[in-house]
């Protein structure tokens, strides 16, 4: 007997022989003849192309319905769990919202206390709400330490009895809850159970309502029987929606994600869908500056959209014109869930406007209702005769979109419609008698004639991108000497050149941080920054450091799960006196920083006191040397952090010790609208292995021109085991006279002439991206501004060669070594200035002392 909840594969295996079975089958991408038609079916992936022409759409149905047949008895297709009332919320769940926990609308730290009201009642006034959301607890933070995934989700505000009435409070708005699996999460703390033991009895135990797995094709059967066992069966929805050798999992799988081809101009089928119309995806594609696309391809296939905003604390906002369609397209999947799990849907049912407006058919299984979801892929208003349909005495059409009633036109049994459909937009239609009509059905056709009392058209189609503000940093007294521990540091007019080592993103607005000089976050940042005088401590605070702050203070954190975790009874481990000391919040060492009477150091000033005046990339020099840090701990057990003072000859210019590979310090905090962030220098040796999704820490993330941001959601939270802090304090006197920082002319902006110079986008340089070649060829750079001086910046390195730079023609420096021991960038090739004011032409040449097999690269320039 087959269980009720079970993922049912007794007819062919999960493992063995599945790829093979669908390859007589399907191909993606590829084509297919069914079985008794000579129609070729075209494969992309998770979709079907539709028909090559409007006078094929029968046969291109006939093969598509023999196509299902014969793959559904391919792979044992079973609906047990299709039919099962307790996930048959998965079907009628049009929106979902990937969601991280560090969102402000969905945490309050100050009152300690999930606000899923504000979150949600947000969504409602924006885009009409959701139906389901994916609570992100781990990435991009996981790997900070070895806590795992299942970690950081007890590790949420609160703990469990809080993550219980959290999932309560969503339940009760009638929104489902899902977390992620993390199949790569192999390099933190050994569970002791396989994930697809261990998830599910954390899901179980929350009262959670689903998984959904992260860069997988497919969840695994064993997270579905587990769950079974549990006593809770879970939803499952694979990121990678059921590749072509992964389709088997159909069964056990009831939603799924879909990266679609959102560009051609016929809208393509959903190949999971068709298999299964009861089956529910969720259309993505969460770097897109437009919804629209994705959204009709979604309403084309009776499918859900994932309203994915807050990417990893990077705000891609929908725009107006986005929330407006989904308001409408959400609401009519509501009112119609049924319909739109018909077994009887045709899609690319005829329309009179058949090259531009594309539609599906939904009957109800009595006939007793049909409804069309309709796109219109032209860049032009469609109007007049939409649909031609066969008429039965007393049926009644309704244009959903509208919230209309539309009279038809009937002649010789066929019923002709007419109603408009906007450019790039989207029309519905209802057929049915009027007993048939859903219950407040006049109530719905009101609402749906105040949503389109605006066409879409109407809306703004601009995005936003949030601003961020710095949190203040207090100054101290000024000290006029350093006090116990610290180091002096002189003021500077400092360049200060940093990158963010975020994972995903690119250089998307928004991606990294807003310094306070700038107009937007973005990923690359330099500026010269004033820098008064200040002290820096010589080490990070040790443990005995801070056991004298607590002996002194009596301080306790209100929040203070995870507070020196690796502390027991309020004391440090034998022999850790001179560990820094960690499993401390940014609030924790503002509090010890306090007491102290110093401050947290601003980032540029850490960054300054680690660097010094001559741009080297760790600090003893430009090349890494293992030495002079601690060996990297790439076990799943977190080991002890090393003895501030074991690397002396790692110090910096400036005799700083400990600035990189021991742990992570705290710097500045900054926050928009719904995210909160610090940015955290230098790296911890502590180096998560087996996935490249881990929160960067290597010798890379080592140097000096690059930070890491870490977001914030609760002291809780944000703690972590190889995460601490120094002080700063301030001294007398004011910073140099400001010089001329100059305007940042990045080397892929517009108004530059290349000859010969290709982009090498693979490096880290300003934008991710410079501009050289190899040997002597007559390469060069060249730039017109408007200014009194220019300076330029570029690459040197152990292949380098040499350049020429010159201004209006005349040399200004002649074969300029772009030579070094170790890569660097940024450097600082030539400078002129007390140009005459007006316009001026920079050229920048390959030197003929370039021999063939070296190069020279440029990546910016600052014009004054």
């Amino acid at each position: 007997m087959v269980h009720p909840f079970s993922h049912h594969v007794t007819r062919r295996s999960f493992i063995a022989g599945g790829a093979g079975l669908l390859a007589s089958t399907f191909t993606t991408p590829g084509t297919a003849s069914a079985a008794g038609s000579d129609y070729q079916l075209v494969f992309n992936n998770e979709q079907v192309a539709g028909p090559d022409a409007p006078t094929s759409a029968d046969a291109w149905l006939a093969a598509m319905k023999s196509w299902r047949a014969s793959e559904r008895a391919a792979i044992g297709f079973d609906d047990v769990n299709y039919r099962n009332p307790a996930l048959a919320w998965a079907q009628h769940n049009p929106i979902q919202t990937q969601m991280m926990i560090h969102d402000r609308y969905f945490y309050d730290p100050v009152q300690r206390r999930y606000t899923v009201d504000r979150f949600l009642a947000d969504l409602r006034r924006r885009y009409g709400g959701v139906d389901s959301v994916l609570v992100w607890p781990t990435y991009p933070n996981i790997g900070i330490d070895n806590r795992n995934t299942d970690d950081l989700t007890r590790d949420m505000p609160g703990g469990i009895p809080a993550l219980e009435q959290m999932i309560a409070d969503f339940h009760e708005h009638g929104v489902k809850v899902l977390f992620p699996i993390h199949p790569w999460d192999v390099g933190t703390r050994d569970p002791g159970s396989p994930w697809a033991a261990v998830l599910p009895n954390t899901m179980a135990e929350i009262g959670a309502d689903g998984l959904n797995g992260d860069v997988m094709s497919s969840v695994t059967p064993d997270f579905f029987d587990n769950a079974v066992a549990d006593g809770r069966p879970l939803a499952l929805e694979p990121e990678w929606g059921l590749s072509a050798d992964a389709i088997n999992g159909l069964g056990w799988n009831v939603m799924s994600w879909g990266y679609w081809n959102y560009t051609s101009f016929a809208p393509m089928v959903s190949r999971n869908k068709w298999l299964e119309p009861r089956h529910q995806v969720h259309v993505n594609d969460r770097w897109s500056t437009s919804k629209i696309p994705m959204l009709q391809l979604a309403f084309f296939n009776g499918t859900g959209m994932e309203s994915w905003e807050n990417i990893w604390g990077i705000w891609n906002q929908m725009t107006e014109r986005d929330n407006a369609a989904t308001r409408i397209v959400a609401a009519i999947e509501r009112q119609f869930p049924d319909l739109l799990v018909s077994s009887g849907w045709v899609p690319y049912t005829p329309t009179v406007q058949n090259d531009a407006v594309f539609a599906s058919r939904w009957p109800s299984h009595t006939d007793s209702k049909v409804l069309w979801t309709m796109v219109n892929r032209a860049g032009h208003d469609t109007t007049g005769e939409q649909l031609q349909v066969a008429h039965q005495q007393g049926v009644e059409y309704f244009d959903l979109w509208h919230g209309r009633m539309v009279e038809p036109h009937v002649h010789d049994g066929v019923a002709s419609l007419s109603f408009s459909i906007e450019a790039n937009g989207f029309g519905s239609v209802l057929a049915a008698r009027a007993k048939d009509l859903p219950p407040r059905f006049a109530s719905f056709l009101g609402t749906m004639r105040g949503y389109a009392a605006r066409p879409l058209s109407s809306y703004s189609a601009a995005n936003v991108v949030l601003s961020q503000t710095m949190t203040p940093i207090e100054p101290t007294r000024q000290y006029p000497q350093p006090p116990p521990g610290m180091v002096a540091i002189p003021g500077a007019n400092f360049d200060f050149a940093v990158r963010g080592t975020e994972i995903e993103g690119g250089n998307v607005p928004g991606v990294d941080v807003q310094y306070p000089w700038e107009k937007q976050p973005s990923r690359y940042h330099t500026h010269i920054v004033r820098i008064k005088p200040f002290y820096l401590d010589r080490t990070p605070v040790t443990n005995a450091d801070f056991q004298r702050f607590l002996d002194a203070t009596g301080y306790h954190p209100a929040d203070d799960h995870n507070f020196l975790r690796d502390w027991t009874d309020g004391r440090y481990p034998s022999g850790w006196a001179d560990k820094p000391v960690t499993w401390v919040s940014r609030e924790d060492a503002i509090a010890y920083c306090s007491w102290s009477g110093k401050r947290l150091p601003h980032e540029w000033e850490w960054h300054y006191a680690a660097q010094g005046s001559d741009g080297r990339n760790y600090p003893w020099g430009n090349a890494f040397d293992p030495a002079m840090v601690p060996t990297p701990d790439n076990g799943r057990s977190l080991t002890a952090p090393s003895d501030v003072t074991a690397h002396p000859t790692g110090a910096s210019p400036f005799g700083v010790l400990d600035m990189v590979g021991n742990v992570w310090q705290w710097t500045d905090e900054y926050a928009d609208d719904h995210t909160r962030t610090a940015v955290v220098r230098g790296g911890s040796y502590f180096q998560a292995q087996g996935s490249e999704w881990y929160f960067p820490s290597n010798a890379t993330a080592y140097r000096l021109d690059h930070h890491n941001k870490y977001l914030l959601a609760a002291p809780s939270t944000d703690r972590a085991g190889t995460l601490g802090f120094r002080c700063a304090a301030d001294a007398p006197g004011q910073a140099p006279d400001p010089v001329a920082a100059g305007t940042i002319v990045d080397d892929a902006d517009a108004g530059w002439t290349y000859r010969g110079w290709t982009s090498y986008t693979d490096i880290d340089a300003y934008q991710g991206a410079a501009h050289g070649g190899t040997g002597n060829s007559g390469q060069y750079a060249e730039y017109t501004f408007v200014g009194t001086g220019v300076a330029v910046y570029g690459w040197r390195g152990p292949t380098g060669g040499a350049v020429r730079v010159s201004v209006d023609g005349t040399t200004v420096a002649d074969s300029v070594s772009e030579h070094s021991p170790v890569s660097v960038y940024h450097q600082l090739l030539a400078k002129v200035t007390g140009l005459a004011k007006g316009p001026h032409t920079v050229r920048v040449a390959t030197a003929s002392s370039t021999a063939a097999d070296q190069w020279t690269m440029i990546d910016m320039i600052r014009t004054y």
